[in-house]
């Protein structure tokens, strides 16, 4: 009988103006993990949607084999009866409902008289959660948890729709490291338990622990299908595939030399905005012009918190403390205000908070300097559209053109609309928190690239991020928050990830 519980042959998706996939070719073994690696708009998320019936038969060419029938699928609801389920990146759940009725939305545990029977549904519910290790009561609001807990909660609703395929796009992509270490640690007994996973991620460290075989997908084409049982793939070796050629190193190297102080805080306090607790207290730090620094904490550290209250009061309240730019002291107690004095802040949420995802590119770019384009109260289209050409060209954001939706835009090339709706206010100081979440190694090497760029022409930039060696690789001196405690400073020479976490877990307050 044949191994092979997929297959994918010669798939070619458009639209309108670009070849999303071409003759893209995929065989998935019963019970394997198999990882889809590839650039940010490469074309993975578009072939798992092809499959999945998002994009439904008679939308692309080609022909899918599942469980050893041609399928033709007119939806997702075609997809899930084969036992095919999806988890995208973006979770699926309604936050004011509870556990159980997520879990069987569109799927409930009916009985007499066709009601629904919430004994038997929260029943099954409580069983599917601890199938998946997660020790919940069934009526918990979804949106009281976590989103390491509602990823498992997906994974419960896929289990109870008798899933044969389990497709996960990039499920750890917003899950801390225990969060992240707990959901591989099930993906592995789900293959015990015979369920196929296919998982599309960008961290390779984890698709070289877990993943039985890695097909590379580049410019929506096939590059290879790579086998990890031998131990001879390596991340660099899949690197190569996705973005053909080799990275001599994952960071661009950087001359440091850091000039006159433009920013210095001094003992910001903020108060979350609905309990009575501090998320920063009396944080004190300095950034100089044409150096990076880095904040690193875990999770709930408050560093979000912090940027985001510098940043024209964006969150908190009861906020004290002084901020100075360029030696003189400021009143950013709005955005405008922020923006006014030379400060810029890139969220880790760009499709929340970052952009606007049904706009096209040139109104994203502007948005945050609109004041820069108008005369007499209006804004001058041709000016706009020439800020965004030269924004597209020098940031090498890959659209047809700047009237190009940015909700159809890549991962990266996303972020880098958003870093240049920022670079057009002209800062002095940007704050970047997760600048390189949810992108490839190829973009991320152009953000740091960017980030380089930035510091060489005198600006002070800020780096936020959960990934201890991205702080290492790019940043002049790293700063430590834990409990919204600055605990320690280090320049990067003398900085490990172990004495960063180390720090990262200490309560004693840093005294500047």
């Amino acid at each position: 009988m044949d191994d092979h519980i997929l297959e994918m042959r010669s798939i070619t998706k458009t639209f309108p103006g670009v070849k999303a996939l071409e003759n893209v070719n995929l065989d998935v073994s019963r019970g394997e993990i198999h990882a889809i690696c590839g650039e940010n708009g490469a074309g993975k998320s578009t072939l798992m949607k092809v499959l999945s019936g998002v994009y439904p038969a008679g939308t692309y060419d080609g022909e899918i084999v599942f469980d050893g029938e041609p399928c033709r699928f007119g939806g997702i609801r075609d997809s899930e009866h084969r036992g095919i389920v999806i988890i995208h990146q973006e979770l699926a759940l309604v936050p004011y409902l509870s556990i159980a009725e997520n879990i069987f939305l569109g799927n409930e545990r009916r009985g007499r008289g066709g009601l629904i029977d919430w004994n038997r549904a929260n029943a099954d519910a409580a069983a599917l959660l601890a199938s998946v290790g997660l020790d919940e009561n069934p009526v918990t609001p979804v949106g009281q948890l976590g989103v390491g807990k509602q990823q498992l909660v997906e994974i419960a609703k896929a289990l109870s729709k008798d899933v044969k395929l389990l497709i996960l796009d990039e499920p750890t992509a917003a899950l801390n490291d225990t969060d992240s270490a707990h959901l591989l640690g099930l993906l592995r007994r789900l293959r015990e338990r015979g369920i196929t996973c296919i998982m599309i991620s960008h961290k390779l460290n984890e698709i070289t622990a877990i993943a039985d075989n890695v097909t590379v997908i580049r410019d929506g084409k096939t590059v290879e299908t790579l086998s990890l049982h031998a131990g001879e793939v390596t991340q660099e070796r899949i690197i190569r595939g996705m973005v053909g050629r080799d990275l001599e190193s994952f960071y661009p190297d950087r001359e440091s030399h850091p000039g006159e102080e433009v920013l210095r805080v001094e003992d910001w306090t903020v108060w979350h905005p609905t309990q009575d607790r501090k998320v920063v207290d009396g944080a004190s730090f300095r950034v100089r012009a044409g150096e990076v620094v880095g904040i690193a904490g875990l999770m709930g550290a408050g560093r979000t918190e912090l940027a985001m209250s510098i940043f024209g009061r964006s969150y908190g309240r009861n906020i004290s403390g002084r901020i100075f730019v360029h030696g003189r002291e400021i009143r950013a107690r709005d955005v405008p205000e922020a923006i006014a004095n030379g400060i810029a802040y890139a969220t880790e949420d760009r499709k929340k908070y970052g952009l606007n995802l049904i706009e096209d590119i040139r109104r994203n770019v502007s948005a945050a300097g609109l004041r820069k384009l108008a005369t007499r109260g209006w804004v001058n289209g041709n000016e706009e559209i020439k800020v965004a050409e030269d924004s597209r060209r020098d940031m090498n954001i890959k659209a047809p053109s700047v009237l190009s939706v940015v909700g159809k835009l890549s991962g990266g090339n996303q972020q880098k609309v958003v870093l240049s709706k920022w670079l057009f206010t002209d800062p002095d100081v940007l704050i970047l928190d997760e600048p390189t979440r949810g992108i490839d190694v190829g973009a991320k090497f152009e953000i740091y690239t960017i980030i380089n760029r930035l510091v060489a022409a005198g600006k002070a930039v800020v780096v936020i991020s959960s990934e201890l060696p991205e702080l290492l690789g790019i940043c002049d001196r790293i700063y430590t928050l834990s409990a919204g405690r600055l605990t320690g400073e280090l320049p990067v020479g003398e900085a490990t990830q172990e004495s960063l976490m180390e720090l990262m877990t200490k309560e004693k307050e840093l005294v500047a």
